[in-house]
This record gives structure tokens, C-alpha cells and sequence, in this order.
């Protein structure tokens, strides 16, 4: 009787498991994406930094600040997409969660 409500437990603790892994999975990869993205600022920036020393006219100046000001959009807009795209992700696996637990309580025929 024990075994049996013990492994009733754990069939019904396998889809709140499977949601932690979702989320867990989903966290760690905007992690990633977090520090990528703040890799590549602060690279720009050091480069950014470096070619300053170098200019030579105000014009030089502003070129340089529109194109650090362009790279550091592209990148941050590059981070947004992924971001959306693991949401998005885990978003689907959890609806595909909680279809498929729904279906074990109502089956479609």
C-alpha cells in the first residue's frame, strides 16, 4: 500500500518536475544570453574608448560615436530576439506540459 501511494506520488509530481526543468532550462539560457550581451557592450566600449584617442576632428568624433551608438543597438536588439525566442520556447513546452497532463485526467477519443 505504502509502494503504491509512493509511486502515485511520484507520477503525480512528474509534470510540476518537469515545469522546474522547463523554467530551470529557460534561466539558464537567458543567463547566457544576458552575459553575452553584456560582453559585447562593454567590448564596444573598450574599442569605442580606444579609437577616441585616435580622432583627429570632431567629425572623426561623431562618426565614431553614431557607430558605437549603432553597435550597441544591434546588440541589444540582438539580445531582445533571443530573449523572446527562449520565452517563447518555454512558453510552448509549458502549454505542451499541461496538455498532456490535462489528456491523462480526459483523454481525447
Amino acid at each position: 500500500m505504502f509502494q503504491d501511494m509512493s509511486k502515485a506520488l511520484s507520477q503525480s509530481m512528474g509534470p510540476f518536475k518537469e515545469l522546474v526543468n522547463i523554467q530551470t532550462k529557460m534561466l539558464e539560457e537567458l543567463t547566457r544570453q544576458q552575459m553575452a550581451c553584456t560582453k559585447a557592450c562593454i567590448d564596444a566600449t573598450v574599442a569605442q574608448t580606444r579609437q577616441m584617442q585616435e580622432c583627429n576632428s570632431p567629425e572623426e568624433l561623431v562618426k565614431l560615436q553614431r557607430d558605437y551608438a549603432k553597435q550597441l543597438e544591434e546588440s541589444l536588439k540582438e539580445a531582445n530576439d533571443n530573449n523572446m525566442k527562449a520565452l517563447n520556447s518555454a512558453c510552448e513546452s509549458v502549454e505542451q506540459l499541461a496538455n498532456d497532463s490535462f489528456d491523462v485526467f480526459a483523454p481525447k477519443t
